[in-house]
């Protein structure tokens, strides 16, 4: 009795699993690993702007390191499936004395180009922490497959200010992407 039951089973099965089979060579077949890219830029100082004045900062071209990054894991960004931002950090990095006290919020923005066409929200940090050389933002959680299938994008940024900024300050965005793709 069991074994015809299971034989009745197992004959209900079986087209499915069949069916689920050439999808189960995708799942193998996908891939993730992590882009990093690194860029620079500056804010200009704000002797004469008062506190609590939104700050937008001109577009900063970054080129990827995406395309190597997919050539090392045997894919290309044809078969790239899903960027998303795991982490983007700011380090003030001159003058050695500057913190980023001068900020009270800030976001910065990602486009494929420096028209901004299609920019969009990549992470922001709404309350920043006093006395810190280094920020990590909260990624915004979207889609980022176009913007890495190129050769570079460019980050917009716009900050609110706590205080009055001196001087110009230099700052560097060190952003860590996961990539999910499949291979070829």
């Amino acid at each position: 009795m069991r074994t015809i039951l299971f034989k009745k089973y197992y004959l209900l099965l079986l087209p499915f699993l069949l069916l689920s089979a050439p999808g189960c060579k995708k799942i193998l077949n996908l891939i993730t690993f992590q882009v990093s890219d690194s860029s620079s830029f500056t804010i200009p100082g704000t002797p004469f702007v008062p506190p609590g004045v939104a700050l937008s900062i001109p577009g900063v071209s970054v080129p990827t390191t995406a395309q190597s990054t997919y050539k090392n894991n045997n894919t290309s960004a044809d078969y790239v499936q899903d960027v998303t931002l795991d982490r983007l950090t700011l380090t003030v990095t001159n003058p050695s004395t500057q913190n980023f006290d001068f900020l009270k919020s800030i976001s910065i923005y990602i486009a494929t180009d420096a028209a901004g066409s299609n920019k969009m929200l990549l992470a922001s940090l709404p309350s920043v922490p006093t006395g810190q050389t280094s920020i990590t933002l909260n990624p915004a959680g979207g889609k980022l497959d176009q913007y890495l299938k190129n050769s570079s994008y460019t980050l917009t940024t716009t900050a609110e200010l706590a205080q009055t900024l001196r001087q110009n300050t230099d700052v560097r965005a060190d952003s860590r992407f996961s990539v999910r793709a499949t291979l070829p």
